[in-house]
Order: C-alpha cells, then structure tokens, then sequence
C-alpha cells in the first residue's frame, strides 16, 4: 500500500505502529462512516459538532442552517479538525489495563470553504443524501428555493489526513496469560433493522430496492 508523509499534525508519535496515511485508508474509512465530530476553536471557545457528510471529489462535505453559529464560525476560515471513527469489536484482556477496542479511524485537518456555487451546492446535497443511502437522492423532492438559500454548504479539503487501526487480539503481559480469566475479542458491527414506513405513506409506494437491498447485505430483515 503506498503512504505519503505525514504532515507536522497528521505525524503520530503514540501509537505509531497503527498510522497508516495512504489516502485509501482514510478515503475507506470516510467511505463507511455515516457521522463525523468536527471541531475547532471560535473566539477562545472550543466547539464540536456531530454531523453527517458526504464525499465530494476531494473533499468532504457537511451541512446545516445558516443561522448555525458554528458552522457560520467554520465558515468564517478558522483552522478545523475532522473526525470519523468505526468501532469494530471491544477488546477484553486479562487486566484491566490492556483492554481495549480494535478500531478503524480517520483524522483530517483544514480550512471549510463555503460552496455557494449553485450546481456545486446542489452536487454537495447530492453527495450528503446518497452517502448516507445510495440512490435516495433520485426519489426524494430537490430542495426548493427557499429551502436552498437557507442551507449552508461547507466543504473540507482530504488532503491533510491520517487513519489509524487496531486489530487483533488483546496484548498482555506475559505473567498475564496464565490468568484463569476469558480474554479475546467480542466483534461489533452495524446492521440495518427492518424498515419501518410513515403513517403517512401515501398508499401503493412500495419499499425502494435501495432499502430493501442495504437490510439484506447487513443481515437484516425486511
């Protein structure tokens, strides 16, 4: 896999054996996630948000009202730092020093941009929408004007990141392994439930196949 140089925030120093900066990792990572944790500092305040997203080209998308303070804020050019996590099994050792959790992660640092090119904003709520259930975009009502005008798009550049990975079983001490205590790793994963329609459908919409198809690729039922 290739990598490229860390830069002087992206460079792990704890943990490093679980850096992995090839822009496939993080995009990977990005690609899976359905919510990111954005935070920076407005003022002396710090601030975070929890927010969904979508991938744009080479950027990563977020959105909200443009009455929110801190989004205004992030519009504002103030330096930003992104992240995304995916939690893949929780980690049970002997002690309780060594627990731990195996994971996929991804951090990204920059300055949002407002996209207030129309097509471009347009193309952004797209890519929000889709990340999230691919192909709901075409089925859904496109924003109105006033709707649009009330949204604010900002956009993150991916090219200032680092992903970082635990796998694998708990590591101990070697005095440890001798303890008479279940150890090993309990795998955690995301399934979709069954879908469950509005009251107020209108009667004869049938369930799209973009659904239908997500419930049974994670295992879930219809």
């Amino acid at each position: 896999m290739s990598r490229q140089a860390p830069s002087p925030r992206t460079q792990m120093r704890r943990g490093a054996q679980r850096a992995d900066y090839a822009p496939e990792t993080v995009r990977g990572i990005l690609a899976e996630g359905s919510i990111c944790h954005v935070a920076f500092s407005d003022g002396g305040q710090a601030h975070v948000i929890p927010t969904a997203y979508g991938l744009l080209g080479d950027e990563i998308c977020i959105h909200g009202s443009t009455a929110n303070r801190v989004l205004r804020g992030l519009a504002k050019g103030a330096d930003a730092c992104l992240e995304v996590t995916l939690v893949d099994g929780l980690v049970l050792a002997r002690s309780a020093f060594h627990h731990s959790m195996n994971y996929r992660s991804a951090i990204l640092y920059g300055r949002a941009r407002v996209v207030d090119d129309p097509a471009e904003k347009l193309d952004a709520m797209r890519a929000l929408i889709d990340h999230l259930i691919p192909g709901r975009w075409d089925d859904v009502r496109a924003p109105n004007p006033e709707e649009f005008a009330r949204t604010l798009v900002l956009a993150l550049p991916v090219d200032e990141a680092s992903a970082k990975v635990r796998t694998g079983p708990p590591v101990e001490e070697e005095e440890d392994y001798a303890t008479p205590c279940w150890a090993g790793v309990l795998p955690l994963e995301t399934v979709a439930g069954a879908p469950v329609a509005d009251d107020r459908l209108v009667h004869g919409v049938e369930l799209p196949g973009y659904v239908s198809d997500r419930t049974r690729v994670a295992g879930g039922s219809e």
